[in-house]
Parts: C-alpha cells; sequence; structure tokens
C-alpha cells in the first residue's frame, strides 16, 4: 500500500488541517521523534522501522532516533528513558514479541510525551494512540478461505509461531480455529512452536507430516514458517495434495503465490511497511494537534493467486 493511501486512512483531512495551523510543526527547528525497537531481530520489524524513516525524508526538520533493544525488555526502558532524556517530541513504539513494558509506558507518561505503538498493543500502561492489525479478522478470513476451498472436508495442521502468551499469534489461530470449528472441519495443532521462522515451520511441518495422514492443508500463525512448511511437504512428494495458507504478505510468499503451480495458496496481509508509515503519519498528526483515534486496526485483505500482482513490490525490506 503506497503512502497516500496510508495517509488516507489515516484521515488526511485532518492531517492536513492541523499541520497547516501548527507553528511548531512548520518552524524549521530540528523536532526530534524516537523510534523505540524492541527487536529488528526480523525482516518485518526491520522493514516497519525502514518505513517509518522512509516516511519521515518528508520533513526536512525531523530527526529520527531509532533504537534496537535487541529483545530485551530492561534495554528498551532504558532506551525510552534516553530519548526522553535527548527531548524527543514523540516516539514510536514497536513492541514486537513482548506483552507488556509497563515501566516504558510509565516513563513516557510521566515526561507527558505521545507515543504511538504500531503493530503489537502493548498491555499494563498508557498510550497515545495505537496502529496495527486485527489478528483475529486476520485469522477468520484466511479461515474463510480454507474452508471454502476444502469444500466441507478435510484435515487442517496449524503451525503456531510462540510462545504461548503471544496473542499476535493466538488470535490469528484462534480466528482460524472458529472457521475451521463451525465448518466441521479437522484440526490438528502442532505442539511445539515453528518460532516464525522457515527453520522452525520446517521442523514441525516435518513432525506433523510423521504423525499425521491424509492432510490436505497447513495454516501458520505467519509466512516465514510456512514457506519451511512448504519445504517440508515438497520434501515428502505431497504438495499436490496440501495447500498451505498463512499471515504477513512478506516478499517470499508473495512470490510463492503468483507462481503457477504452487500450493502456497493465501496470506492474510499485515504489512510492515503500511503500519510503519500509518503509525508515523499518526504521531506527526498528534504533533500538529489533532485529535486521533485511540486505535486504529489497518485494512488487511486476503491475498490469492488472483489479486496477488496489486500486492507484489519489488522494493520491499520484508
Amino acid at each position: 500500500m503506497n503512502t497516500k493511501t496510508t495517509r488516507n486512512l489515516l484521515g488526511a483531512a485532518v492531517f492536513a488541517t492541523a499541520m497547516l495551523g501548527s507553528g511548531a510543526l512548520r518552524a524549521q527547528e530540528e523536532i526530534k521523534i524516537g523510534v523505540v525497537n524492541l527487536s529488528l531481530c526480523c525482516a518485518y520489524f526491520v522493514g516497519m522501522d525502514a518505513a517509518v524513516k522512509d516516511e519521515a525524508k518528508t520533513y526536512s526538520n525531523i530527526r529520527l532516533l531509532s533504537t534496537d533493544a535487541d529483545g530485551d525488555v530492561a534495554k528498551l526502558t532504558s532506551d525510552v528513558e534516553d530519548l526522553l532524556n535527548q527531548g524527543v517530541k514523540g516516539l514510536i513504539v514497536s513492541g514486537a514479541f513482548i506483552e507488556a513494558a509497563p515501566a516504558a509506558l510509565e516513563a513516557i507518561a510521566d515526561a507527558g510525551v505521545p507515543v504511538v505503538m504500531v503493530d503489537r498493543l502493548l498491555k499494563g500502561g498508557d498510550y497515545t494512540s495505537w496502529v496495527g492489525p486485527d489478528n483475529r479478522a486476520i485469522g477468520e478470513g484466511i479461515g474463510d478461505y480454507i474452508v471454502d476451498r476444502l469444500g466441507g472436508a478435510g484435515k487442517v495442521v496449524i503451525i503456531r509461531g510462540g510462545p504461548a502468551d503471544n496473542t499476535i499469534g493466538s488470535n490469528r489461530t484462534d480466528g482460524v480455529s472458529a472457521k475451521l470449528a463451525d465448518a466441521k472441519l479437522t484440526a490438528v495443532v502442532a505442539p511445539g512452536w515453528g518460532d516464525w521462522s522457515a527453520d522452525g515451520g520446517f521442523r514441525q511441518m516435518e513432525d506433523m507430516l510423521s504423525k499425521e495422514t491424509d492432510i490436505s492443508a497447513v495454516f501458520c500463525e505467519n509466512d516465514s514458517m510456512c514457506l519451511g512448511a512448504q519445504k517440508a511437504i515438497a520434501d515428502a512428494g505431497l504438495a499436490d495434495s496440501i495447500f498451505i495458507a498463512s499471515v504477513d504478505g512478506e516478499a517470499g510468499a508473495l512470490a510463492e503465490i503468483a507462481r503457477d503451480g504452487s500450493n502456497f495458496g493465501a496470506t492474510g496481509l499485515n504489512s510492515a511497511d503500511q503500519i510503519g508509515r500509518a503509525g508515523f503519519n499518526r504521531l506527526m498528526a498528534i504533533l500538529a494537534g489533532a485529535s486521533a483515534p485511540k486505535d486504529t486496526a489497518l485494512p488487511s485483505p486476503i491475498i490469492t493467486n488472483e489479486n496477488v500482482v496489486r500486492f507484489i513490490n519489488a522494493d520491499s525490506v520484508f
């Protein structure tokens, strides 16, 4: 999704009006904005950070300060404190795979600085605004796709990313599982975790193929795991009888969905680029004086071979 469309999603008219009336943002003095990343371990989070940086180039007087806590919540909190000490006017927080960071949010609240969360809505603290996906709805959309394609019969393997308290993954699986249950289809959940990686998805799929027969479809909580599962299925000579579906819309998955004869059937869009750009523009609107919505779930269409050409971006980081 391009920048113009993202701005429209966030209310371009309100944004533009606020910007025109804001002396602070019209002035050419440097304005610091912090981007707090729990982790830049993966292409998804790298892509989100890159999207924020690219969107910030629109403003000549914005100085973006980006951090990477390398998965350490204590480091994330110290990053927040450091950015506040540097005088940032606002913060964008990408919580990645954690559920809460109360100390970090408390520090932001005490400083009176607006904070926009992107992708992960952290628990246990106040925030100004959130922009991200409705993971339950994405799961339901993928569940509908699987049900329709199976036509009322079949066994579906589910591969989870982990850990057990990761609500992003569990919400996706809950959405898929509800649709499978309504259609009275058999769902078998892999007992281990795929760790959100291709290697993890490969291992989980190999294990399930050794235990289960008559598998018709596979759902993975993200694309990377399904790319690994796809290889395990191909290695077993079952690519013609098992199709796969997942969530995110990463470049490798889109290429597979577009490929003739591929068994990668669908993914639910969860665009790191879209979320990063939307989060930046949401913060800019807040700083300009706009009254921003508390929560915004961005559109997440289901991508199949029929519409994948609309989503392929050769310049995508993710």
